[in-house]
C-alpha cells in the first residue's frame, strides 16, 4: 500500500472514542492531530489514539502499524489550525450536528477531503453547498454512517440483489424508545430543531433502506408531541426540566422509486416494543434485517414456510466506525465512488425533512433529490479488507 490518508479530527466529544479504538487498525489512515473546543478533551483524545495504535501495531507486527505510530497524534489550537497542518490529508468532522457543515465547509476551502457524523447538514442549502464546493475543488465528501457497510445489512442487501423473496413489494423499519434523556446527561439537542427521532436515528434506516430497495421519490407522513417538557435522567443534573421544541414521533409511507413500499416509525415516546428493526418483503418471500444502528446481526429469510437464517455473505467483516473514512481512502486510490457517500447523505436528509414537510401539511411530498445506490460490499476478511477488496492505493490528490 502507499501512503496512508493523513486525517485530522475535529471534536473529541462521546463518538470520538468509537474512531478512536477503530481507525489504528485500519489500512490507508492515521491519525496525525486532533482539536476539540475544550483542550483537555483533545490532549485526552490524542493519548487515547496513540496508546491504540501502539496496541494495534502490537497486534499486527506490520510496517504499515508502525507508520501509524511513529511521530504521535498533534493536539492542535483551534479548527483552523488543523486544517493548516500539512500533515492533514483528510478532516474528520465528529463535531455536533449544528457545526457539521460550517466545518465541512471550511475544510474544503482548506483544500482537505471530509468524512463526517450524520447528519451531513441541518438544511437542504447547506448540503447542495458541501457538495458544490466538493465538486469545485475536485474532493471528496463522505458521511456516516457507514454501520450499512457491515455483514448485517450487507448480507441482507444480496439477498435481495439475488432474488432470493423475489420482486421486493414493502419494507417496515421502527425505531421506538422512550427518549434519550433517560442516558445522556445533558439531552437537550435532541429535542431541539435539528433534533428529533427522524433527524437523530433515521439516518441509519433510510441508508440501510436506500441500500436494500433504491432511492425514495414520495412520502407521507404524520407526527406528534405528547409532551411539552422533559427530564434529566442521569448525570449532575438529574431532574432538571427542559422544553421539547421539536415532534417526537413521527410515522410515514416511502415510496421508493423501485415500487416498494416501506413503512416507517422513529419515536422517542415508546417505554417498550416488540417491533422488528427492519424487515424486507418480496413476491416470493420475507426478509428480517439486524439494527441498522450496528455493523452486524442475524439476517433471517422466510421462504417455503419457515424462517432460516443467512450466514454472513457481505459486507466488512468485524467492521466498526472508521470504516466509512477508510472505504473513501482506498475509493481514492482505486478511482471509483465511495460508498458512504455525500450525495447518499444528502437524498438521506432531503427524504427526512420532505417527510416532516408533509407531516405539518397533512400531505404527501415528492422527495426533489434522488442518489445511485451505492456499490455492494463483497465479504471481506477484517484485517486485509481493503486491501485484498480494491485496487490502487491512496493518494492526496
Amino acid at each position: 500500500m502507499g501512503e496512508p490518508l493523513r486525517i485530522g479530527l475535529v471534536g473529541a466529544g462521546k463518538i470520538s472514542r468509537a474512531y478512536l479504538d477503530t481507525l489504528p487498525r485500519l489500512p490507508g489512515l492515521r491519525l496525525t492531530a486532533v482539536t476539540d473546543l475544550n483542550r483537555a478533551r483533545a490532549e485526552a483524545a490524542a493519548k487515547t489514539a496513540e496508546a491504540a495504535a501502539k496496541t494495534a501495531e502490537a497486534a499486527a507486527k506490520s510496517t504499515e502499524a508502525a507508520a501509524k505510530s511513529t511521530g504521535g497524534v498533534a493536539v492542535a489550537a483551534s479548527v483552523g489550525e488543523l486544517m493548516a497542518r500539512e500533515d492533514v490529508d483528510a478532516v474528520l468532522n465528529l463535531t455536533i450536528p449544528a457545526a457539521h457543515a460550517e466545518v465541512a465547509l471550511a475544510a474544503l476551502a482548506a483544500g482537505r477531503h471530509v468524512y463526517g457524523e450524520k447528519p451531513l447538514s441541518g438544511t437542504r442549502e447547506e448540503a447542495d453547498a458541501i457538495l458544490g464546493a466538493a465538486e469545485a475543488a475536485g474532493l471528496r465528501v463522505g458521511c456516516a454512517p457507514d454501520t450499512v457497510l457491515g455483514p448485517g445489512t450487507q448480507t441482507a442487501r444480496r439477498a435481495v440483489d439475488d432474488g432470493l423473496i423475489g420482486t421486493p413489494v414493502a419494507a417496515t423499519a421502527f425505531m421506538t424508545t422512550a427518549g434519550h434523556e433517560a442516558w445522556h446527561p445533558d439531552p437537550e439537542f435532541y429535542y431541539r430543531p435539528g433534533g428529533g427521532p427522524l433527524l437523530d436515528m433515521g439516518p441509519y434506516y433510510l441508508s440501510a433502506l436506500v441500500h436494500l430497495l433504491g432511492p425514495v421519490a414520495r412520502v407521507t407522513g404524520a407526527a406528534s408531541r405528547p409532551r411539552a417538557q422533559r427530564s434529566i435522567g442521569s448525570g449532575p443534573r438529574a431532574g432538571e426540566r427542559f422544553a421539547v421544541e421539536v415532534d417526537t414521533h413521527v410515522t410515514g409511507v416511502l415510496e421508493h422509486r423501485g415500487g416498494a413500499l416501506t413503512t416507517l416509525l422513529m419515536s422517542f415516546d415508546v417505554h417498550a416494543a416488540r417491533l422488528p428493526r427492519i424487515e424486507v418483503h418480496g413476491s416470493e418471500g420475507s426478509l428480517s434485517v439486524p439494527d441498522p444502528n450496528t455493523f452486524d446481526g442475524p439476517v433471517e429469510l422466510w421462504r417455503g414456510g419457515a424462517w432460516q437464517p443467512l450466514a454472513p455473505s457481505a459486507g466488512y467483516a468485524g467492521s466498526a466506525r472508521g470504516y466509512g473514512l477508510a472505504d473513501l481512502a482506498r475509493a481514492l486510490g482505486a478511482g471509483r465512488p465511495h460508498r458512504a457517500s455525500a450525495e447518499l447523505a444528502r437524498h438521506v436528509l432531503d427524504v427526512m425533512l420532505t417527510l416532516l414537510d408533509a407531516a405539518r401539511e397533512r400531505t404527501s411530498l415528492p422527495v426533489g433529490s434522488t442518489c445511485s445506490r451505492p456499490e455492494p460490499v463483497p465479504f471481506a476478511n477484517e484485517l486485509f479488507m481493503l486491501a485484498d477488496h480494491d485496487q490502487g492505493v491512496s493518494d492526496r490528490s
